[in-house]
């Protein structure tokens, strides 16, 4: 009778525990990122002490220069989780003034809302920081002229299988660690079917941005990604439309064109400047994760915004790019 009884509370034991580890959240840790380096040359200008070169960020070095290395942890347990992106290097300086590109932690509230609290990427743009995120290696004149990232409070809620929305509330735009003078932006974004509109309202900052992005498919290796982005700060500011029809040649191999119309505005220029940009890239995978991408780009400005080979002004500059980046 006492071995029945002490087997009887050995199975309720196990049964209890049982369903105490098939209660806990499971813990979910991934770990990845990428780095890049590339050499850079202008075709129609000078490559010594007089090298002049787009207004628009990254692969700006002459030469053979380092990109960046970006390091992503991530940690998931049941609705709460955290992630710590890194970057190192020249690109990842210049986007962020710290080496933590973005640092936050989130709360899935239910299955269609999430919390988000602390320094993300900007949700305006085709573009991002990280060359593994984009198609072209150099960066557009919209990109570099709008947010990098923004610290703050976000809410995502997903409204059915199409739509999304966005709404948070940040310090000023690329303001981390400390608020000067307790003002803040304001953000919101619609999605529908891989199509975003994004407001920004940085009163104290950037001023007021609504920005369009998203891309359609229109064969099986035929893609075409769309960004416009309109922005004002007290009679300073941009507008512009970028356009990346992108063809798959083969399984490893894909080539892209950005066509990008940029135009700053100003109340104290009577002849607001423009650029056409025209940037040719290819895309080789080795072993899906070396990308090699061989980039000539061409832009033409309104003014004389460049010189050529013999230092005179010119309206326009041609270049080369040759980039690697190793994802993992």
């Amino acid at each position: 009778m006492k071995q029945l009884l002490t087997l009887s509370l050995l199975l309720v034991a196990t049964t209890l525990f049982a369903q105490e580890d098939a209660n806990t959240p499971e813990k979910k840790f991934a770990f990845e990122g990428s780095v890049d380096a590339y050499y850079r040359t202008n075709l129609t200008a000078p490559n010594d002490e007089n090298q002049i070169v787009p207004e628009t960020s990254f692969a700006d070095t002459g030469g053979f220069s380092l990109g960046m290395g970006n390091i992503i942890a991530s940690y998931e347990k049941g609705r709460v989780g955290a992630v710590a992106d890194l970057v190192f290097g020249p690109r990842g300086e210049a986007a962020s003034a710290t080496v933590l590109n973005q640092l936050f932690a989130f709360y899935n509230i239910s299955e269609n809302t999430k919390l988000t609290l602390g320094k993300f990427n900007t949700f305006l743009g085709y573009e991002v920081i990280a060359p593994a995120g984009n198609f072209n290696y150099s960066t557009s004149y919209l990109f570099s002229n709008g947010p990098f990232s923004h610290t703050g409070l976000k809410a995502d809620f997903t409204l059915s299988e199409d739509f999304s929305l966005m709404l948070g509330v940040f310090n000023q735009t690329d303001v981390t660690e400390f608020n000067p003078d307790g003002s803040y932006a304001v953000g919101a974004q619609l999605g529908y079917d891989g199509q975003y509109l994004n407001v920004l309202y940085d009163a104290a900052g950037l001023g007021f941005e609504v920005d369009y992005t998203g891309g359609f498919d229109i064969s099986e290796d035929f893609f075409v990604g769309i960004n416009a982005a309109y922005a004002d700060n007290d009679g300073e500011g941009f507008y512009g439309v970028d356009l990346y029809p992108q063809y798959g040649l083969s399984d490893t191999f894909t080539i892209g064109l950005r066509g990008e119309y940029f135009q700053t505005q100003s109340e104290l220029v009577d002849d607001d400047p423009s650029v056409i940009g025209l940037t040719l890239t290819g895309s080789l995978v080795i072993d899906e994760d070396l990308i090699v991408k061989p980039e000539f780009r061409f832009d033409s400005s309104s003014d004389d915004a460049f010189i050529d080979t013999d230092l005179m002004a010119t309206k326009t500059l041609g270049s080369f790019v040759l980039a690697a980046i190793y994802k993992f």
